[in-house]
């Protein structure tokens, strides 16, 4: 047992055995205090320092071994030990150590001397001197002028390693049962370290000051913060001062445990709160933002999260710049971010804005890709066949997709030679692929207009594939006008032709004059002619052309993109 550790100096080895009675224990203390000088029986002694260390203090205190005593316990609010050789201090035995020195402790509370002292402690609540003398069954025996009880609970001690260091230790505790009929005593040292604790964290808070910068330890973490022991009080270090980049959660960053630098950003007394910063003590990036990032700038960063109006990009930690919906992609399909990026994706962007004030950063990413644009006249020329997916439909037009950025529209009047369209999807669906024919282009305005009708088969190309420049075909002349004839080859087919201006007055007078002649159409058309001469007209008789008529014709220019045909008058 820890009695039978110590030598005859120690005062806890005279103390009776355990089953000896609360008045035979204070009859033998008092015996004892008579009989010989004993060195934590009579509430400490005075000692004289005789050397000093950055460790330790070493006291004489009147017996053949010296006493040591942490250096800790006289350091000053500047960390200086605040003791010299020769001055004289009031110190406590609480043991011996391994090389034989006794351990002391400076007095802060004193023992009661007698039963009415302790129950005036009692009465008054005050926190009296005692010695930890063995550790029994629930709890402590403590010497406190009496043997007193110590619920282990009450101890203060929060594992088994604690409790075992606690024994042959003085303590401060408050007495709070008192029999003295039955000599039945029950001290409490947690209530005593709890009042402490809560003085020194009163003291505390009205020596913190803000703009102070401590170093404190991760005490816990929660999902919007952590606490931060400074020095006897939490401070509680929120998600949003850590750092200036974005933290999550800050777990991901800090340990129960950790030491820390901080600083003190607000103390209310009142309410026993105190904001902490970590991100306050590092450069703001922001500051100089106006200074590294230029609208037309190219940088990297990665995507740190994806919202429905654009993406935001980490362009280094505390400072990002967002891809605006608009700016994500030259297509128009796109229609949330999260179709062209993700969190996590390293993007080169184009700084389009930059505002220190507000703190942001216009970032745009289809402008890093390039315009597409651009090459649009090289890639779409007038009169070129195109392919593409329809990609969205309208009541007038369908839209295909014809590269990365660019659509082309196909009106529903350029949908079908033949019939009549009211809408697209009487001839496309979405998703189908088709092929068009490039019929105007306009960048500046971004537009590009297409036609499917332009590409199919119609009786104009059949009769051009049937024929040759120099055939001669008759027709019938469905009006003259400024010195060209329109005339009807067939069914759908018309070509023009040039009449000289005298010939064309001539015929307008005609025209006035009488009916076009049908009949003499039917005919004509009804028969295959060979020789170029009108079948019931005289020969070399030269007519001017007027509207009705049927006469011969040659085909001087063939245009099958152009679906043009154009012919001279025989005579």
């Amino acid at each position: 047992m820890a009695q039978q550790s110590l030598d005859r100096d120690d005062p806890v080895a005279a103390t009776p055995e355990t089953g000896s009675s609360f008045g035979d224990i204070l009859q033998a203390y008092e015996h004892s205090r008579q009989q010989r000088p004993d060195p934590a029986g009579d509430g400490g002694r005075e000692g004289t320092v005789v050397a000093v260390s950055p460790d330790s203090v070493f006291v004489d205190i009147g017996y053949k071994t010296e006493g040591i005593i942490p250096a800790a316990d006289f350091r000053d609010d500047a960390g200086n030990v605040d003791v010299r050789v020769g001055d004289m201090v009031q110190v406590s035995i609480t043991g011996r150590d391994s090389e034989g020195y006794y351990r002391l402790s400076k007095i802060r509370v004193r023992r009661p001397r007698d039963w009415s002292a302790l129950e005036k402690a009692f009465q008054e609540k005050t926190a009296i001197g005692g010695v930890v003398s063995g550790q029994i069954k629930g709890g402590f025996s403590v010497d406190i002028g009496v043997r007193a009880f110590m619920p282990a609970s009450r101890s203060g001690a929060r594992d088994a390693a604690e409790m075992e260091k606690l024994v042959g230790q003085e303590i401060a505790c408050r007495i709070i049962k008192l029999d003295t009929q039955s000599e039945d005593v029950v001290v409490d040292r947690r209530v005593v370290l709890e009042e402490e604790e809560k003085r020194a964290r009163e003291a505390r808070y009205s020596e913190l000051k803000e703009g102070e910068v401590l170093r404190g330890t991760v005490r816990t973490l929660t999902d919007y913060g952590a606490f931060v022991d400074i020095g006897g009080v939490d401070g509680l270090l929120h998600v949003a001062d850590i750092s200036w980049g974005r933290v999550n959660k800050p777990a991901d960053v800090l340990s129960v445990g950790d030491s820390v630098d901080v600083q003190v950003l607000k103390v209310d007394p009142n309410k026993r709160r105190i904001s902490l910063g970590m991100k306050q003590l590092a450069p703001d990036p922001w500051t100089t933002a106006g200074e590294k990032y230029s609208v037309g700038q190219r940088v990297c960063g990665a995507v740190t999260r994806v919202t429905d109006f654009g993406a935001f990009v980490e362009l280094e930690p505390g400072l990002e710049g967002l891809i605006h919906l608009t700016e994500l992609s030259w297509s128009k399909k796109v229609r949330k971010p999260s179709d062209v990026v993700k969190p996590g994706d390293s993007v080169e962007v184009m700084v389009l804005g930059v505002s220190t004030a507000e703190r942001r950063v216009s970032l745009g990413l289809k402008q890093a890709l390039g315009d597409p644009w651009e090459q649009a006249k090289t890639r779409f020329p007038v009169g070129s066949v195109v392919e593409g997916p329809v990609r969205n439909m309208t009541k007038f037009g369908a839209w295909v997709e014809l590269g990365e950025g660019i659509e082309g529209m196909i009106h529903v009047s350029d949908m079908s030679a033949e019939k009549h369209v009211g809408h697209p999807k009487e001839v496309v669906k979405e998703g189908q692929a088709v092929r068009a024919q490039v019929l105007e282009l306009d960048v500046n305005r971004r537009r590009i207009r297409l036609g499917l009708k332009q590409l199919q088969p119609t009786t104009v190309d059949e009769y051009i594939s049937e024929h040759r420049e120099g055939d001669l075909v008759t027709g019938r002349v469905a009006d003259v006008s400024k010195g060209k004839a329109r005339v009807e080859l067939g069914q759908g087919i018309q070509a023009l032709c040039k009449v000289p201006e005298e010939r064309a007055e001539t015929a307008s007078e005609s025209a006035s004059e009488g009916k076009p002649d049908i009949t003499l159409l039917g005919q004509l058309l009804s028969s295959k002619w060979k020789t170029g001469q009108v079948v019931g007209m005289p020969s070399g008789k030269r007519e001017p052309a007027r509207a009705g008529q049927v006469r011969s014709f040659r085909i001087t220019r063939l245009d099958p993109a152009e679906k043009k045909i154009e012919l001279e008058l025989l005579a």
